[in-house]
């Protein structure tokens, strides 16, 4: 649950054993690297500080030099040597402004490419622990760009508050002082009207942070539009619907210029009220100081620096309105993303959670029940024990269990009751990375990266040779075809491996699988995108794959499943039937019922005869 939004300490619970702990809060979310950062930061505030006294204190040294060219035409002395101190001091003053800001743009270069891959790669290891039914529900590109953008928005945030508001309220109060030394009442006016001008233009600014985030939220969906479009750019061609995406997005696109125009109208409103009261202040201004001079209440040099001074201070709070508004769109970027990534984690490895130990590989469910959502039941109290090094297969139609009873062993869904055992382990009390360590999983559609051949080989295993890989691909199958592109193992396979065949990316996957040597294989229809021919070639490698592990294999080619030791039938989440391939077609059953039914080797997604459309659309 997430704590109450001005909590001092604004983390969540529920985050999960080696994720970054990460504040939900937006403030606080900007604070944490603040202190980590606070030996850059206090520097920064120092070096700004002296960057921007220096500055504001130019026109009182043009001030002392106007007041010494007076005295030496009025006779009091040689102009330069009433002139040299308040020359001396421009020039430092000056040297100052140089030194301070170039010693604070210097600290910029170093922190700023540092925090923001601090950001980002906090952000992403936080994402990672995030479950398989977070990521079915919100877009990767959508997220990708939440990620880019909150990590540029902290930067900003931190750099709009150490090189804007910190610089102009040490100037503020400089200017204060040096034109209470000319005349209290200018100041007085001035100082009163920065304060209300400023408190103005921050509650206005704020109210700005709504709209900033609503357009924030909106320029997020509209990447992960274009993302998922751009991914399915095939399907596009193949069904001629080019035009159709383009109006599909426009509905996007249109929504994101609508809370862009309202977010900028908005703003455009706060610059009029500003640009109109600064514009009046300084005619005030300058028509008093005037006023003040022509009645002799202050010299020609106090004239100067107070108009000077004036000016300054009002042009740089006209300033303030884009720096607030700006500030308050950072935030609401933050805003926006933290709310969508930092979120409780749904599976979390306990407090207690020890790295599985698999001695024999048995996998045992006890009473396991499980849904999708309430209108989505799958298991209700299910048994079943697979035993250490024996070969299982999992047969039903489309939607009665057979993927989710994968799912649930590798604790990518926790089950709603019962437990799933390895080896006598709950593996709700084992971490999660020795959990999918100890399991080899083939799925149907294989997962590559945009890497090269080598590189997604070797994913089974990081510390393989060369050769090793080499020789896992040639079992697999898949050396001949890797060999016979123009770079070898050195080829990159395109995102999600679109430059391969399906048949081509499944032995990719085999080969990985084969490398990672783990003690529990997985297979869920791993070799359904094969040709007969090459099914064939590589039985011997799954065969020797097999030996001495735990085998899960879910197929709807049933011939595959002829050679396993037993088969277990499932349908709408309940087991009909477990024996081997001859003792379930001796027994005439379910199996040898679907066994007459398959139609070129395969099962069909249902049974007409006595199945019912709503397996087929459960969760398979």
């Amino acid at each position: 649950m997430r704590r109450a939004a001005g909590s001092a300490r604004e983390d969540i619970e529920g985050i999960d054993r080696g994720a970054p702990s990460l504040p939900a809060g937006t403030l606080a979310f900007c604070l944490r690297y603040g202190r980590i950062y606070l030996l850059f930061v206090c520097a920064i505030v120092v070096l700004e500080a002296g960057q921007s006294a220096c500055s504001i204190m130019l026109p009182y040294a043009i001030k002392r030099i106007m007041d010494g060219v007076a005295a030496a035409q009025a006779g009091s002395g040689a102009v330069l040597d009433l002139v040299e101190a308040p020359l001396w001091l421009f020039a430092l003053l000056n040297l100052g402004v140089v030194v301070f800001s170039r010693a604070s743009g210097t600290l910029l270069v170093i922190l700023g490419p540092e925090l923001r891959r601090r950001v980002r790669r906090e952000l992403f290891a936080y994402l990672q622990h995030h479950s398989q039914r977070y990521f079915m529900s919100n877009f990767a590109g959508s997220l990708a760009n939440r990620i880019a953008e909150v990590a540029m928005s902290v930067a900003y945030t931190l750099w709009t508050v150490l090189f804007d508001f910190w610089p102009l309220a040490i100037a503020f109060g400089v200017s204060l002082v040096l034109l209470g030394g000319v005349s209290l009442q200018l100041a007085g006016v001035l100082g009163a009207w920065v304060a209300v001008y400023v408190t103005v233009s921050f509650l206005l600014a704020q109210r700005c942070r709504r709209y900033a985030r609503d357009y924030a939220a909106a320029r997020s969906v509209v990447s992960g539009k274009i993302v998922d479009s751009v991914s399915n750019i095939m399907n596009a061609k193949l069904f001629a619907r080019r035009d159709f995406e383009r109006a599909y997005l426009d509905d996007y696109l249109d929504l994101e210029v609508s809370r862009a125009r309202r977010t900028f109208w908005f703003m455009e409103g706060i610059r009029w009220f500003q640009f109109l009261a600064a514009m009046l202040l300084m005619i005030g201004v300058i028509g008093y100081a005037l006023r003040v001079w022509s009645a002799g209440g202050m010299g020609a040099g106090d004239f100067a620096m107070a108009a000077s001074l004036s000016l300054l201070l009002i042009e740089q709070a006209r300033g303030l309105s884009r720096r607030f508004l700006d500030f308050f769109e950072y935030l609401g970027n933050i805003n926006d993303g933290v709310a969508m990534i930092v979120r409780p984690h749904e599976i979390v490895d306990r407090a207690a959670a020890r790295p599985l130990v698999v001695s024999r590989g048995e996998i045992r469910f006890e009473r396991v029940g499980f849904g999708y959502g309430q209108e989505r039941r799958v298991f209700e109290e299910l048994d079943l024990v697979i035993h250490a090094g024996e070969r299982v297969g999992l047969v039903g139609y489309s939607g009665s269990g057979k993927s989710t009873l994968v799912n649930l062993a590798l604790r990518l869904f926790e089950p709603q009751a019962g437990r799933v055992l390895i080896d006598g382990q709950d593996v709700a009390g084992v971490t999660q990375e020795s959990l999918r360590a100890a399991v080899a999983m083939i799925p149907q559609d294989p997962m590559l990266f945009h890497r090269s051949l080598m590189e997604n080989i070797r994913y089974g295993r990081l510390d393989a040779s060369d050769e090793e890989v080499r020789e896992a691909a040639r079992r697999a199958h898949a050396d001949e075809f890797i060999m016979a592109t123009a770079e070898g193992y050195d080829s990159l396979v395109g995102e999600r491996g679109v430059k391969l065949s399906g048949g081509q990316r499944q032995r990719i996957a085999l080969a990985r699988a084969i490398l990672k040597q783990a003690p529990i294989l997985l297979l869920d229809e791993a070799t359904s995108a094969l040709d007969s021919v090459t099914e064939r070639n590589i039985q011997d490698s799954l065969a020797h794959l097999m030996q001495g592990r735990t085998v899960v294999v879910i197929a709807h080619r049933l011939s595959t499943l002829a050679h396993l030791d037993r088969i277990v039938v499932f349908h709408e989440g309940r087991i009909l039937e477990s024996g081997s391939h001859a003792e379930l077609l001796a027994r005439g059953g379910h199996y040898a019922h679907m066994w007459q039914m398959q139609a070129g080797g395969f099962l069909p997604e249902r049974d007409d005869e006595g199945g019912d459309d709503a397996a087929a659309m459960s969760a398979g």
